[in-house]
């Protein structure tokens, strides 16, 4: 009989919330830890808070890997290089992968927000990976392939599938349904998929019900919703699908052969 074995791999989530904050829930960032490796996946406004709130030393991240460039899922990076410049001290690049524009808007961001900042210090402690819509790249000891998928950002956005270790994290990051995500998520050991809304259409993301349809189709060890909004705080309790929650620490098992849905 096949067996689950601990590959220590661990995602502890430290935001999963909607651009709102609803439910008073940090906006989307996911630490992805290996024996090898420590990754962040997004990093939203108020992500550098929930690092320090969650014990996660900002010094030992060696890469974020961005969806795409909405505010709650990148705008925390700033604050993140000011910590580097300021605090921690970071003698290494930081590798940010993240879609075409990337490195422009991450300048002029940081340039409207502190002012300067970027030519004295923030260039010099990031180095840049760009994704493209299927493109396997390495990316600190990772193998991130990105799948475009259905959200307005003003730049490409992808769902991830992230490896590293043997074992498979997938992320919806911001979308309408497309089929794309059972692309990214096809035998993953987990699956971070957005539900903004339970039954109310709302433009380039997913609702519950969606979700709910496909799910015979998602081949996923593991479904955990995220990017809730308020009316799927409301219904959280009573869902069939698990839900995440700030702080929550998820243990990765790779499975001996094939994966079971839970």
């Amino acid at each position: 009989m096949p067996r689950n074995t601990r590959s220590d791999v661990s995602v502890r989530v430290l935001g999963c919330g909607d651009a709102f904050g609803s439910g008073g829930r940090s906006h989307t960032s996911f630490y992805l830890q290996t024996p090898t490796t420590r990754l962040l996946i997004d990093f939203g406004a108020s992500a550098l808070v929930s690092m320090h709130r969650f014990g996660v030393d900002p010094g030992t991240i060696d890469a974020v890997v961005l969806s795409h460039l909405h505010g709650d899922h990148f705008g925390g990076l700033p604050f993140l290089l000011l910590d580097a410049a300021f605090v921690t001290r970071r003698t290494r690049p930081l590798i940010i992968a993240g879609p075409r524009g990337t490195p422009d808007r991450l300048r002029r961001t940081t340039e409207l927000l502190f002012p300067a900042f970027w030519r004295t210090h923030g260039r010099s402690h990031v180095r840049f990976i760009e994704l493209a819509d299927r493109r396997p790249r390495q990316v600190a000891g990772a193998t991130v392939t990105p799948f475009a998928v259905v959200h307005k950002s003003g730049a490409p956005a992808f769902a991830l599938r992230v490896s590293c270790n043997g074992c498979t994290v997938a992320y919806s990051g911001d979308t309408a349904w497309t089929d794309a995500l059972l692309e990214a998520a096809r035998d993953a050991d987990l699956f971070l998929c957005e539900a903004s809304s339970f039954a109310t259409p709302i433009p380039y993301h997913l609702m519950y019900q969606t979700i709910a349809a496909h799910r015979k189709d998602i081949r996923a060890a593991r479904l955990v919703l995220t990017h809730l909004g308020p009316e799927m705080l409301s219904r959280r309790s009573k869902l069939a699908v698990e839900c995440a929650t700030d702080g929550q620490r998820i243990a990765i098992r790779r499975r001996a052969t094939g994966h079971s849905k839970r």
